[in-house]
This record gives C-alpha cells, structure tokens and sequence, in this order.
C-alpha cells in the first residue's frame, strides 16, 4: 500500500497519572463486577428490537396490506430504525466493540452497508482519522460536512458561512441520502483522505461496495417499484422520509458529540505537535450530554456519552452510562475537563449558537492551542 501520513503527535508525557488512573479504574469496574465489556443480554434485546423496526416496517410497506398513508408513516419509522441500527448496532460492531468475537463485529458491521453505507470507508474516516485527530482542522473528516458549513474556528471564513446556522439543519437531513449516493463513492475516488496521502483500497472492498449498493438499491428502491401499486411521486415521497428522518437524527446526535460551546479546537505546534496528552485532548473536545434520559440513553446506543466512547472505543455502548461517574470523578481529581450538557435541548441550543459563533466573523474563539484552554 502506497500511503503517506502527515504525522500529527500528541505530548502523552503530560497527564499521564490521569490516563493511567482512569484506565485503570474503569478495568476494575469491569473485573469487580465480573461483567464483560462487550454486549450482554440487554443489548441484544436492543438490537433484535432496532432490526425488528427496520426490517419489520420494511415488510409492512412491501406486503401492500396498508393504505397510502400508511405506507409513508412506516417510511418515517425506517427512518427511525435506521438511526437507531446506526448508533447502536452498526457503530459498536464496526468498532469491535459489539463482541469479543471479531467474526460477529464483522457480521454485525455488514448492517451499515444494509442500510446503504460503507463499513470499510467509514472505519477510516472515523475510528482512525476522527478517534484520532478529533476536531483538529484539516484532519478530522467530521468537520467536513459542506462547503457552506464552518465546523471548526480555523476553517476559512466564507460570507456564506454567515447564515450556517439557518442551513446547518436542513443539511443534515441529508446527510444519508448524500451518503448512499455520492459519499462513499468520493471518498473511494479521492486520492488524499484526511492524513492520508494517494490511499488506495483493496480491490476486495471495491467489490464489496458495488455489491453491497447494488443490494441497497435492489431491496429500496427496485423491489418497492416493481411490487407496490404506486407512483414515482409516491415513492419519491416515501424515499425521502425514510432518508430526511434518518439524516437529521444521526446528523444532530453526532454534531452535539464535538460542535458545541465548551469543546476546543486545538492548533497543533510548529511542530505538528498537539500539547498535551491524547487521552485529555479528547476530553478536551468531547461533550456528554442528557446523561439521565433512559429513552435516549436506549436509542442512541451511548453516545450521549461521547467523552467515555472516545476513551473507551472498544467497550460497548451499553456499559457508558456506567462508567460515566469513574470517569467524571477521575476527570474532576485531576483537573481534567470534563463537558456534559443536562438536557438534549441544551446540547442542541449550544450546537446552534456555536454555529452562529462561528459563522458571524473569520476567526472565532476557541482555535487556540490546547494548553491555553484547560
């Protein structure tokens, strides 16, 4: 493989007690309780229900038993599905987090390219260059939504970015429908992803994201067209439900992770050289928020909390509420920040002004060096 990797380096010399003591106590937590980190019955129950909401929706409309009308209100419960498949099954299994089984992680991560994905892109794009270079410009691909959406301080300022927060929403919605056409095919097209220079893919993940897309488009859009009574108006309709109702609610809960007020966006040294320990950098520009919501905390698999996910990727989302308290109290004893919004509605308030904060002038608060801002 052909590949270079403009080298960004943290300072893990600094706050090293913090990353040891946290580790440490989390893995106790885990051997006292004498509980594995991976899925146990209740995420199973979870992910049998999420499926059964997908797929069984599915059905209804393509058994034509139910009105019109009913068919688009189980076109808004895929959608539904399709977040809840994402957040909880597909992001813990594509992690190697759902089990310690890797040939089931890789069974069970085959259900983001059922729902019209790329496994393979995504696990480049965000367990290695967004786990890694989290909010860092120019590193991190989830700051690279849209030309005409400044995620990050340190992006160029356009006069467009001005009305961001008027636009930033209805561009979520899409966010799916952009993924299942166009994003995986750019992202395997282009030749720097990120760090990486002229990246070239195995030819064995080509042909899984041919067949896998010719699958997606078979069972979603062939199938309905070629069985059910309707028009392509009516489909259209539907097709977009299911796509605006999945991308908005995967592109809001994955933004209050990182673009939020408290969050930092650190500029790495002359160097290349972020200061300070990786560990902290991510608590440094991660955010938790609505802890204490049971539906939320269900449906979103963890990432509410987002902090304990990106210290512990490999532990399944289901144990994060858990673990949430060790890892706030360590954070707390070692002057660590530690950011948690109380409710949903002040993560999402805090996403749209910092969105408004950040398209008002060319150089918004928060792109100083990491050691100036903890």
């Amino acid at each position: 493989m052909n590949e270079t990797q403009r080298k960004i380096t943290f300072d893990n010399r600094r706050n090293r007690d913090f990353s040891k003591t946290v580790k440490a106590r989390v893995n106790a937590y885990f051997a006292e309780n004498n509980l594995s980190k991976f899925a146990n019955a209740a995420m199973i129950r979870k992910t049998i229900a999420l499926f059964t909401l997908y797929f069984g929706s599915y059905a209804l409309i393509i058994s034509d038993i139910l009105p019109v009308w009913g068919m688009w209100a189980m076109c808004f419960v895929m959608g539904l599905g399709m977040a809840g498949i994402g957040f909880s099954v597909s992001h813990d299994a594509l992690h190697g987090a759902y089990s310690a089984n890797k040939h089931v992680n890789r069974l069970l991560g085959l259900s983001f390219d059922l729902l019209g994905a790329n496994g393979y892109i995504w696990k480049i794009t965000h367990n290695v260059i967004h786990h890694t270079y989290t909010n860092i410009q120019g590193h991190d691909e989830d700051l690279e939504v849209a030309g005409f959406i400044r995620l990050s301080p340190n992006t160029e300022h356009q006069p467009i970015h001005r009305l961001q927060h008027l636009l930033a929403f209805p561009a979520y919605s899409f966010a799916t429908f952009f993924w299942v056409f166009i994003k995986d095919y750019k992202y395997f097209l282009q030749r720097d992803l990120g760090p990486y220079k002229d990246k070239k893919h195995p030819a064995s993940e080509w042909a899984i994201l041919i067949v896998t897309k010719l699958i997606y488009y078979g069972y979603i859009i062939a199938v309905p067209m070629l069985l059910l009574d309707i028009t392509w108006l009516q489909f259209a309709i539907g097709f977009f439900t299911l796509h605006l109702t999945a991308g908005l609610t995967l592109g809001i809960i994955f933004q209050l992770a990182h673009i939020v007020e408290d969050t930092e966006h650190p500029v790495a040294d002359t160097d290349d050289t972020i200061p300070e320990h990786w560990l902290v950098h991510q608590m440094a520009t991660t955010a938790d928020f609505a802890q204490d919501n049971k539906f939320l905390c269900w449906y979103i698999g963890g990432l509410n909390f987002q902090i304990e996910h990106h210290l512990f990727p490999r532990i399944c989302s289901i144990h994060y509420p858990d673990i949430a308290s060790i890892v706030r109290q360590t954070a707390r004893e070692y002057g660590v920040p530690y950011h948690c919004y109380e409710t949903f509605g002040d993560a999402v308030g805090s996403h749209y002004r910092t969105l408004k904060r950040f398209g008002s002038a060319e150089k918004a608060t928060g792109d100083e060096p990491l050691q100036n801002s903890i």
